[in-house]
């Protein structure tokens, strides 16, 4: 994959997003935490030549784990074995694949997704249970079995500390960039690391967004402390990121634990806490670099809204975000905040004028559901900031949502108008 300007760029970037105090970014060079090794390899799966396969390892002996997939009604086969014949909160082994999501394969996918968990298992001298499937790329092809395995062969002997970088590059589809992270996160009971890789750039909707993620930590965590860690974060980042309203069929998202540190984050303490800050950051800001890579994306954009109920908030926060015209008015920095108002109707339908409020990056537009005057040439060079922040007030209170999403372009079109071919 080409260098891409936002390679270069800090990990917190977007003003959505700071980092916390107690962490600091080492940079993409620094490895993986204690207990852990990766690699990535060029299998063939992909026609480009790009590494293809990747492997990832916890050396610990007893690893803690947590996980969350797609809620799609198609699982894909990787989805579906990993959920149901492994122990999640035990997880030591991550064989990843893209070029293939190995999706709507039917029984031969599922066999197929069953060997190369054999196959990563023997590889890596570990219990089949242990050892969770990751698949990206398109859906009904079948999974090159052969392919994959001999990628798996090779990975293992070149399995390191600094290879997270080649298994980045061999989870990712079209993405533009690299969405990878090594952080150190200074808790009251010692400093402690934690490390992602992430892909995601299309069919990426709320609801859990089309990404695969893996995150390791050197922190010594019980089974119940990632579960509930990895869970809250995930509902305030990823399920939060969307660029085209599509849910996939591979979503994936895996925290593993070696407990290499010997720092221990006991339940309820000031360590969960800030550990908790931390992951949250990291994922958050995981899922903004997903929005803003939303191929051939050119602005992304925050929609918050508040009031009324919680049902109401969110129907209309993923309305604005998924809205085609919406999103083509933010591609072209056009203020016309009627879109916003006609999405907003629509996932509100009702007999009366709905009383909604709108401002657009801190200048006022609407209020009570009609135009005011504002200052018309600061929200024309507001909208053509990278970064454009939307709220809107319904009536009522107690409820509040947001949304970041990426805007409409000709590229994305092209993009998916030849996927496969």
């Amino acid at each position: 994959m080409k260098e891409h300007p936002a390679d270069s760029l800090p990990f917190f970037r977007s003003r959505w997003v700071p980092a916390p105090p107690h962490v600091r970014e080492l940079g993409l060079q620094a490895g993986l935490p204690q207990g852990f090794r990766a690699a990535g390899v060029a299998a063939g799966i992909k026609p480009s030549g790009n590494p293809d396969v990747g492997l990832l390892v916890c050396d610990a002996d007893d690893p803690v784990s947590a996980a969350r997939f797609t809620s799609s009604g198609t699982l894909a086969a990787p989805v579906l074995v990993t959920r149901e014949r492994c122990r999640l909160q035990s997880l030591r082994v991550v064989l990843a694949n893209s070029g293939c999501a190995n999706a709507a394969t039917g029984g031969r996918g599922l066999d197929d997704a069953a060997k190369t968990q054999g196959a990563a298992a023997m590889a890596t001298a570990v219990d089949p249970a242990e050892v969770a499937l990751a698949s990206t790329g398109a859906i009904s092809h079948l999974l090159p079995v052969e392919l994959v395995l001999k990628g798996l062969l090779e990975a293992r002997t070149q399995l390191s500390r600094e290879g997270d970088s080649a298994f980045q590059q061999a989870i990712q589809t079209t993405d533009a960039f690299e969405k990878r992270a090594n952080l150190e996160v200074t808790l009251p009971s010692g400093v402690v690391r934690l490390s992602a890789q992430c892909k995601g750039a299309g069919m990426i909707s709320p609801r859990f967004a089309t990404l695969l993620c893996f995150v390791e930590t050197d922190a010594v965590l019980t089974p119940e402390t990632a579960e509930l860690l990895l869970g809250v974060c995930v509902k305030r980042s990823f399920d939060r990121a969307s660029v085209d309203g599509q849910l996939s069929t591979n979503d994936t998202a895996i925290l593993m634990c070696s407990g290499a540190s010997g720092v221990v984050v006991e339940s309820e303490s000031e360590d969960e806490l800030r550990l908790g800050e931390a992951l949250d950051a990291l994922l958050r800001a995981l899922a903004i670099m997903m929005v803003a890579d939303g191929e051939g994306a050119r602005r992304i954009a925050r929609v918050l809204v508040r009031g009324g109920h919680a049902e109401g908030v969110e129907a209309v926060a993923r309305a604005v975000a998924n809205s085609p015209l919406v999103k083509a008015a933010l591609h072209g920095g056009d203020p016309n905040w009627g879109r916003i108002v006609q999405a907003v109707g629509a996932a509100m339908p009702g007999t009366a004028p709905l009383a909604v409020d709108i401002s657009i990056e801190g200048v006022q537009v609407c209020s009570g559901g009609a135009a005011i005057p504002y200052d018309e040439e600061a929200l024309a060079q507001a909208v053509q900031r990278d970064e454009v922040e939307y709220e809107i007030v319904l009536p009522g209170e107690g409820a509040e949502t947001e949304v970041f999403f990426s805007d409409l372009s000709h590229e994305y079109v092209t993009i998916n108008a030849d996927y496969t071919t």
